[in-house]
């Protein structure tokens, strides 16, 4: 990882856009809307990212591609413990480095001799991805994989056109012999070759190679095309946060420059395309597993945290979490994870009763929904959601809550989208709530609204 020191190249960008138009905000807007397989990354909320291989096993994070792939010799990998932790904490989905930048594979290629065929591990019969897929698929898991452009080891990288038709053979390998993949995830990393020279990458072809071979993926990049980088591995989305882009900002993975970080952090409220964030981050301080990070990983209050800045804020949270040598996801991060679907569950899992009451009231500049709950109560909590089929419509709104006959403001913020989480002050019990949108791009679909007690 560690996208800033990358050294970038390459150039595509791909839009899509839907009319309907009408609404103040910065006159009148096209609403964009997702896809299909948009809609359903996004409902995701949670993935598990796997950072695996012979890094792993040199305690690096990044290999120089020299390394014996003999040391490559997980003697307890089970992929299907993978997955099972990662259901009992509540994700949907996985994805796998097939390939960081040491250009060590972890299926059998018929592209390099740098692979999995030539460790000892599975007697050099082995197939990790297969395995991962396999496991995904058992579990009811949605798969992806990330195929590392940079390869430090392969002779032609940084011969262009050789290098090129070499991952593109790698790419097919990956989208052919394993069934549905879901997402497929790249990144800008483009670095010197053995030889120290650069690549040039052609994004155009790599995409399309994508959209024939699995039509139903969402890919993953900078640049999209249908999911973007968030901007930083901090575990941060933007606030606020828009879907939509504008594709002539960010138009290959790895782009630097002025606006480039704001684009990929904040989305752009009349952009044409429909291109959400994913948030990248490790559960440990690094992306590969080392035994001395045993003691740093993530609290169960952090990741809760790490929730709130991310699906919280109209994004999808890409947690890693690296096997050990072992081939296992390690004790401390699975009791971590654990914990993080605990509270989850405390926290979210019994939402006031409320009805809503009363038509829209719509005014020039302000539209508002109003609910009544069931009993009083001391709402600590809230979740706003739009229903992002019909694209993301509202800029600014706040929450109000009637307390002793009385309505005080109990949150306020910008963007809403698929979802976004309100921490409230404590305060006497409310009997009705508000939702008030205030700005919009397009008049605002009904929101929905669940307020939850626990702290």
């Amino acid at each position: 990882m560690n996208r800033r020191s990358f050294v970038r190249a390459g150039a595509v960008a791909m839009a899509a856009r839907w009319p309907l138009a009408r609404w103040p905000l910065a006159g009148a807007l096209a609403v964009t809307r997702p896809s299909a397989a948009q809609l359903a990354w996004q409902r995701d909320e949670l993935a598990m990212f796997l950072h695996f291989g012979v890094n792993t096993f040199t305690d690096r994070e990044w290999g120089d591609g020299k390394e014996a792939p003999a040391i490559f010799d997980p003697t307890r990998l089970d992929a299907r413990q993978w997955a099972r932790t990662a259901k009992d904490a509540g994700f949907r989905a996985m994805i796998l480095t097939a390939k960081h930048h040491d250009g060590f594979c972890l299926w059998p290629t018929a592209t390099t001799k740098h692979s999995v065929a030539s460790s000892p591990w599975r007697g050099g019969g082995g197939d990790v991805v297969r395995e991962f897929v396999d496991a995904c698929s058992a579990e009811g898991l949605r798969a992806g994989l990330y195929l590392s452009p940079w390869d430090r080891n392969h002779p032609s990288y940084g011969d262009s056109p050789a290098y090129n038709d070499v991952y593109a053979a790698q790419l097919t390998e990956l989208l052919t012999r394993y069934g549905k993949i879901t997402e497929v995830w790249f990144d800008g990393a483009n670095g010197e070759g053995p030889n120290g020279r650069r690549q040039t990458y052609d994004w155009p072809r790599v995409f399309g190679i994508v959209r024939r071979l699995q039509p139903g993926a969402v890919i993953f990049s900078d640049a999209g095309p249908d999911v973007r980088w968030c901007g930083n591995e901090r575990g941060v989305a933007g606030d606020p946060n828009w879907s939509t882009v504008d594709p002539k900002i960010v138009t290959y993975p790895g782009q630097s420059g002025a606006g480039i970080e704001a684009a990929l952090q904040h989305g752009n409220e009349s952009g044409s395309a429909w291109r959400p964030a994913e948030v990248d981050v490790s559960i440990r301080p690094g992306w590969f597993y080392h035994p001395a990070q045993d003691e740093k990983v993530r609290t169960i209050d952090n990741l809760v945290e790490l929730y709130f800045t991310s699906v919280g804020r109209n994004s999808k949270l890409l947690l890693n979490v690296p096997p050990t040598r072992d081939g296992l996801i390690h004790s401390v991060d699975a009791s971590r994870l654990a914990g993080f679907r605990a509270r989850r569950d405390e926290l979210f899992g019994a939402p006031i009763g409320m009805r809503r009451v009363g038509p829209r009231a719509s005014r020039e500049r302000e539209a508002r929904f109003e609910w009544e709950l069931q009993r009083p109560a001391r709402p600590r909590i809230a979740r706003l959601a739009e229903d992002i089929t019909h694209g993301q419509r509202v800029a600014s709104y706040r929450i109000e809550g009637l307390r002793a006959g009385r309505w005080e403001e109990l949150a306020a913020g910008s963007t809403i989208g698929y979802a976004k989480l309100d921490r409230l002050p404590d305060g006497a019990p409310v009997t009705r709530v508000r939702a008030m949108i205030t700005k919009w791009i397009d008049r605002p679909e009904p929101v929905s609204l669940q307020l939850f007690e626990a702290r």
